[in-house]
């Protein structure tokens, strides 16, 4: 069993799930943990091969380590297995998972991410409490008792 297996298990069991919770179209995230007051969210997040997040702003810094796969960074830089990236507060970005292999994230979110249209107007803001709802209406819907992630 790999690392980003291993991690996966556990990350599964600690959230009482055995599944990842979709999101969309070949996108699904598996949470953490939530942080106090509020302020973000730790996810492991999964993305199929070609699958890409559009242009978003963070509000707050972000810390990303790759698990497995690899993902290209809007400015050409591409992430692999091991690789570290930090995103500071108001950083303005897209990528995308690319390869054969499916993308998993360790990602660690502060304050809210908002994705972006024309002339940069918000037009979905996620945050914390959005995060945890997403989880509590996952769990009800596979009959399950979720676990207290704060």
């Amino acid at each position: 069993m790999t690392f980003a297996q291993r991690t996966v298990a556990a990350a599964m069991e600690r959230a009482g799930l055995d599944a990842w919770i979709p999101e969309g179209e070949g996108k699904w995230s598996l949470p953490l943990k939530f942080l106090p007051d509020g302020a973000g969210w730790v996810e492991l997040m999964r993305l199929a091969p070609g699958v890409r997040l559009g242009l978003h702003r963070h509000t707050g810094e972000v810390h990303a380590l790759n698990l497995a796969g690899e993902r290209r960074l809007n400015d050409g830089r591409v992430v692999r297995v091991g690789d570290y990236i930090h995103e500071p507060a108001g950083n303005v970005d897209w990528w995308e998972a690319i390869g054969d292999e499916e993308l998993i994230v360790h990602v660690v979110v502060k304050g809210e991410v908002e994705y972006l249209g024309p002339h940069h107007s918000v037009l979905q803001r996620i945050d914390a409490a959005g995060r945890i709802a997403d989880y509590h209406r996952y769990c009800a819907e596979t009959g399950v008792q979720p676990r207290d992630l704060s």
